[in-house]
């Protein structure tokens, strides 16, 4: 297993060198010509697909057309939506035809990525456990309960009164829907989904460019991104229960809002740390919601990519591209050129915005308060 590993990273390194693009660390790509960035998509297949065909990286097929371009998903595919089986399928798909094409699919891992494989479920629709349903998932569940049943009785924690068992009866299969033993399956470290998450980074640096879910903290600023992205990684292969910082506190690169909020939280002097100990010209995050399109922060240093593109928030298709020293967004069908690191006034690229967008425009509301 390992020489496979080996000789496929061989493969693939120069297979990537053939192209003009290098890779010495598995998470640190340069010389690629274009990326594209997109935010979460929230179970949201339709979207997704929406979005890659405005940025001309699938056809009407959904098959890859992209050639060299890598595609950054800032993380969160899963959860708030009925199409996260759908949306993974396609990821998984397109990142295997994007490279045989010269490009990549970087699916980052998101919060709610490790979120799935740690156990929590609080945002997981209905559908989405339907999505895992089989003809034998009555009979799996029904398994699956009376094995939990079994366990209470071991640890005598089992309520003897008929009332009390009916009651836990009806409140155990309400919580555990048909597709639910299913799921679970899938997203386990060794299962379909968890396995290929375990696989992904949460942090990528192309060119000059680096991409995160959450963002860098004070606390995770002088930390090598190969360090978290091993440390996430074996924290989410561990047993459900097992401490994992990495995924779970505040100040995680997966939950980090700092970069998105309010800038007393986190100071213009904390991105410039974060900028030179990264060696990259700006950072690309999602997690945190913006007003309905792609904000620049910090002086367009920082770039919030999540839009809420999933019909669970309702906004529209849009996403960032760099080419070169060059950027733009796609919004609603419009390509509108996206401030560089450094720039200071962003109203010209809001106004436009605000004239892509259907009125009114809640992009309007940042350029009122200026």
């Amino acid at each position: 297993m390992r020489l496979g590993r080996r000789c496929f990273l061989a493969w693939l390194a120069m297979s990537a060198a053939a192209r003009g693009q290098t890779n010495t660390t598995g998470y640190d790509w340069q010389g690629v010509n274009r990326v594209v960035a997109i935010g979460d998509v929230h179970g949201d297949k339709d979207a997704l697909t929406a979005v890659l065909r405005m940025a001309a990286l699938i056809d009407s097929s959904d098959r890859w057309i992209g050639g060299t371009t890598h595609v950054v998903q800032v993380g969160d595919v899963p959860a708030r939506g009925p199409q996260t089986r759908q949306a993974l399928d396609l990821l998984m798909r397109l990142e295997r035809e994007a490279l045989a094409a010269g490009g990549r699919v970087h699916a980052l891992i998101g919060n709610h990525e490790a979120g799935l494989m740690q156990g929590d479920l609080r945002n997981v629709l209905p559908a989405e456990f339907e999505e895992f349903r089989t003809a034998d998932s009555e009979k799996r569940l029904q398994a699956a309960y009376d094995r939990e049943v079994e366990a209470l009785r071991r640890r005598g924690e089992w309520r003897a009164t008929a009332t009390a068992a009916a009651a836990f009866r009806t409140s155990w299969f309400e919580r555990h829907p048909p597709g639910w033993v299913e799921h679970r399956e899938a997203f386990a470290p060794m299962g379909t989904y968890g396995s290929w998450i375990r696989r992904n980074n949460a942090i990528v640096k192309v060119n000059d460019t680096l991409f995160v879910h959450g963002g860098i903290s004070p606390k995770y600023v002088a930390t090598r991104p190969s360090t978290i992205n091993d440390g996430i990684r074996g924290e989410l292969a561990q047993p459900l229960g097992s401490p994992a910082p990495l995924t779970e506190e505040v100040a995680s690169p997966l939950r980090y809002r700092g970069l998105a909020e309010d800038e007393v939280k986190a100071p213009v002097s904390h991105v410039e740390r974060v900028l030179a100990a990264q060696g990259v010209r700006r950072i690309v995050i999602g997690h945190t919601v913006t007003r309905t399109a792609i904000l620049p922060r910090y002086n367009a240093r920082v770039v919030n990519v999540d839009i809420g593109l999933s019909r669970f928030y309702g906004r529209p298709p849009a996403c960032l591209v760099l080419e070169g020293r060059s950027a733009y967004v796609w919004h609603r069908q419009t390509k509108i050129e996206f401030p560089e690191p450094g720039t200071a006034d962003d109203t010209a690229y809001l106004r436009a915005v605000v004239a892509a967008d259907e009125p009114p425009s809640p992009v309007t509301e940042l350029l009122l308060g200026r």
